[in-house]
C-alpha cells in the first residue's frame, strides 16, 4: 500500500505555510529526511532560507551565498532535475548550518574594540577606550569615558563599537553609568535613555582614520547603514551594570554597534554642565565567525553571505575578568552531553559527519553543527 503524501492534497503554498510554523531549523531537516518529495519539496522552496529570514529579517539583504572551496558538480538525475539543483541544494546546506548556528550559548566577549564616541571631555585618560574595561579602576586610577559638558540636557551622545565578527547574533547590551568618586556627593554621570543600532559602513574603513578618530562628532553614524534599531529603554542613575534586553534576538550583519545615550540628568558642580560618564559596555552575543562571514556590496546593504565548512567555530579570547561560564555544573554538563548527542544526529542528516569528539565541552557541542559540512550526492540535504 502506498503512503499517503499529504502535501500533494494540500497543494504547495499551504504545504508551506505549514511548515514555515516550524520554529527549530532541527525539525526542518527532519522533514528533508522523511521521504525523497519531501526533501525536493523543501530544497526547491527555499523553506530553510525563510526560516533564517523568519528568525532574522535583517537577512533580506542577502543576495547570494558562497561557500568557499566549493566546486558545483553536475546535477544529477532526480524528479526534479535541473541545472538550478545543486545551486539549491547548496543554499538549502549553507542556510541549515546557519539557522542551527543561532541556537547555541550566548557569550560576553562580543565587543572587539571601541571606534570612536561623538565627543570626549579629557583625551586620553577618559576615552571611550576605558568602557572595554570591566573596571571603574584600573592600575589605581579611574577607567571611563566622559563626554563634554553641555548646557541643554537634551543633547545625546553616541558610542562606536567594532564587534569580534561581521556577523553576530546579539541577545542583551550592558552598560554602566560612572560614579564620580573624587568628586562632592558621589554624583552618577548615566543617560535618561539609551538606544542601539547595529549595522555597518557605507563605505570601506579606513584603519588610520579609526585611530586617530576618537571624538568625531555628532555627524559620524551618518557613514553606516543600520539594519536594526533598539527600542529606547530608560536608564536607571545607579551605579551598577544595567542589562538592556533586546525584545528578539538581532543578527548584526557588519559587525558595527552604536550605543546612543540619550538625554543626560547630572550637572557637575564646578561649571554647571551636563555630562555623560560610562565606565563599562558589554555585549551578549554569538559570534558566526570563522564559519560565516559577510561581504558588503554597495552602501544600500546588499551583501554576500560566505560559508567556509571547513573553519570550524572557533571562539573569540574572553577578555581578562569577562569568563564566559564559571565551573559549570554537573547537570550543565550532562545536558551539555545530550546537546552533543543531537548534534552528532543533526550533522548525520546534514551530511556532515560527526561534529562532537569525546570530550568536547559545552561550547563545542553547541557550536559543532554549524562547523561541518560535506557536501555528497547520496546524503539527505548534502
Amino acid at each position: 500500500m502506498e503512503a499517503f503524501n499529504f502535501m500533494q492534497c494540500l497543494g504547495p503554498d499551504m504545504s508551506i505555510k505549514i511548515l514555515m510554523c516550524l520554529d527549530d531549523p532541527s525539525d526542518l531537516v527532519r522533514v528533508s529526511s522523511v521521504s525523497t518529495s519531501w526533501r525536493h519539496f523543501v530544497i526547491e522552496n527555499g523553506l530553510c532560507k525563510k526560516l533564517c529570514l523568519k528568525m532574522y529579517p535583517e537577512l533580506v539583504g542577502v543576495s547570494h551565498v558562497i561557500e568557499a572551496n566549493n566546486v558545483i558538480e553536475p546535477a544529477e538525475f532526480e524528479l526534479n532535475n535541473s541545472i538550478e539543483w545543486p545551486c539549491l541544494k547548496r543554499d538549502h546546506r549553507i542556510y541549515a548550518f546557519l539557522a542551527r548556528g543561532f541556537d547555541s550559548f550566548m557569550r560576553r566577549d562580543c565587543l572587539f574594540e571601541a571606534i570612536c564616541a561623538s565627543s570626549t571631555d579629557n583625551y586620553p585618560e577618559e576615552s571611550i577606550q576605558n568602557t572595554l574595561e570591566p573596571s571603574d579602576s584600573v592600575d589605581n586610577r579611574v577607567s571611563y569615558w566622559s563626554s563634554e559638558g553641555e548646557s541643554n540636557p537634551v543633547v545625546p551622545e553616541t558610542l562606536l563599537y567594532k564587534l569580534t565578527s561581521n556577523l553576530c547574533v546579539i541577545t542583551e547590551i550592558h552598560v554602566q553609568p560612572f560614579q564620580a568618586f573624587f568628586q562632592f556627593g558621589f554624583p552618577i554621570y548615566s543617560a535618561k535613555a539609551v538606544r542601539f543600532r547595529m549595522g555597518h559602513p557605507k563605505y570601506p574603513m579606513d584603519s588610520q582614520d579609526e585611530a586617530t578618530s576618537e571624538s568625531s562628532g555628532h555627524g559620524f553614524a551618518d557613514k553606516f547603514v543600520w539594519t536594526y534599531t533598539s527600542p529606547e529603554f530608560p536608564m536607571v542613575q545607579e551605579n551598577c551594570l544595567q542589562k538592556f534586553k533586546l525584545p528578539e534576538p538581532a543578527i548584526c550583519i557588519g559587525g558595527i554597534l552604536l550605543v546612543e545615550l540619550l538625554g543626560r540628568v547630572q550637572r557637575q558642580e564646578m561649571d554647571g554642565l551636563y555630562y555623560i560618564c560610562i565606565a563599562h559596555v558589554q555585549v551578549v552575543g554569538r559570534p558566526l565567525s570563522p564559519t560565516f562571514d559577510v561581504e558588503i556590496l554597495d552602501s544600500s546593504g546588499k551583501c554576500n553571505l560566505k560559508y567556509y565548512p571547513e573553519a570550524g567555530y572557533c571562539w573569540s579570547p574572553t577578555k581578562s575578568g569577562e569568563a564566559c561560564v564559571n565551573n559549570p555544573s554537573r547537570f550543565r554538563m550532562f545536558t551539555a552531553s545530550i546537546r552533543g548527542w543531537e548534534q552528532m544526529i543533526l550533522n548525520t542528516l546534514l551530511g556532515a559527519g560527526v561534529g562532537v569528539t569525546a570530550g568536547d565541552g559545552a561550547e563545542d557541542a553547541a557550536g559543532a553543527g554549524a562547523g561541518a559540512g560535506a557536501d555528497s550526492d547520496s546524503e539527505l540535504i548534502a
